[in-house]
């Protein structure tokens, strides 16, 4: 809708990952820099990692569009969680080869075979892993494993470990000493900094055409997008549709940071209303149970701390309170017996009174 009304030839701001908008903040040439590097050693491992949308996968692309195709065969392999037998029949099938059906031996000495006969036509395999955080311990250990086809010593696949921030915990374990010691570089990319707001809009917007003129952003502007995005390039990339979006609608060419609160404002109260749905439909009755366990809870607690602050009271009392508390204990076990049922539910496990004898026990 905007992009006719500014006389962009694209939209300035996809979120689709494309390597002819990445833009070189001094995190992303440090990565970059470190990628390029472990490239030309052509062995080990390189390890980047860094929030959800912090631009890893563009940056993987920006690297790729440098690639020679007649000196690296690059395959990317976006990960779940997959166990190590799952993982080298999707490692395989990344590079083109058939996987279906087939054992695990027959995939090893058919991945092998590949990555010889890439090496005698001068080529050296790429494998960019991303979501690394996803993957199982036994699964990286089978990454490693890969990592030890050689031809007289000469490694014949080099691997990118891309994955989000609790990855530099996991490779961190103590049963992950043998790939670590073949991590040859790794980095962490970081959200953009107040002063890379501007240039990394800019950036954007001259890739589609922007002469510098219309539409305009105040110095105010910069400074509200980042603290509303707080300079992750995915959220500064959702902002910014949606500002020109509204200045489409309002007929605004200049933006101040008027035009970025209200814009701001709006997401606010749209991710909040998601929020609202997404509890709504996939935890409503655990919610509402949850809710009243709570309420029960609060109820004994308020009657033990009125006992615990008098002492003194009479038997009477006492056992008043006593009763109170036997009352209250056959709703607490019965809301527990419906969270668990429900619990069973959504897991697909049958109900206690379904299940076979063997199965109790």
């Amino acid at each position: 809708m905007y992009i006719d009304y500014y006389g962009f030839s694209a939209k300035p701001f996809q979120l689709s990952p494309d390597p002819k908008f990445f833009f070189g903040s001094s995190g992303h040439n440090r990565a970059l820099a470190y990628l390029r590097y472990g490239l030309s050693q052509g062995e080990g491992f390189i390890v980047v990692t860094g929030g959800i949308g912090t631009g890893k996968t563009t940056l993987v692309k920006s690297l790729f569009s440098e690639l020679d195709s007649r000196q690296v065969t690059a395959a990317q392999l976006v990960t779940t969680q997959l166990e190590a037998d799952d993982l080298l029949r999707s490692v395989v099938a990344s590079f083109g080869l058939p996987y279906e059906d087939d054992s695990k031996a027959v995939l090893l000495r058919r991945f092998e075979d590949f990555l010889r006969g890439q090496a005698q036509q001068g080529r050296r395999a790429l494998l960019v892993v991303d979501e690394a955080q996803n993957l199982p311990m036994r699964s990286l250990e089978e990454l490693r494993m890969l990592s030890n086809f050689q031809v007289a010593e000469r490694p014949l696949l080099q691997s990118f470990l891309l994955g989000q921030e609790e990855f530099r915990h996991t490779i961190q374990d103590a049963g992950m000493e043998q790939l670590r010691q073949r991590v040859i570089a790794s980095c962490h990319l970081n959200p953009l900094s107040n002063e890379e707001i501007r240039p990394y809009i800019e950036h954007r917007l001259h890739v589609v055409g922007w002469q510098g003129f219309m539409p305009r952003f105040d110095e105010t502007a910069y400074k509200a997008i980042h603290q509303y995005t707080q300079g992750i390039p995915r959220r500064v990339n959702v902002f910014c549709d949606r500002l020109l979006l509204y200045g489409f609608l309002e007929e605004v060419m200049e933006f101040s940071d008027e035009a970025v609160t209200t814009v701001g404002q709006e997401l606010m109260q749209d991710e909040q209303s998601n929020s609202s749905r997404n509890r709504a439909s996939s935890g409503g009755p655990l919610l509402r149970i949850g809710h009243a366990m709570e309420q029960r809870l609060l109820e004994l607690e308020e009657t033990v701390e009125t006992l615990l602050q008098n002492p003194g009271w009479q038997d009477a009392q006492l056992e008043r309170m006593e009763r109170r508390l036997m009352l209250l204990e056959p709703a607490v076990r019965q809301i527990q017996q419906q969270l668990v049922s429900l619990t069973q539910q959504i897991s697909g496990y049958p109900p206690a009174d379904e299940r076979s004898p063997e199965e109790h026990h």
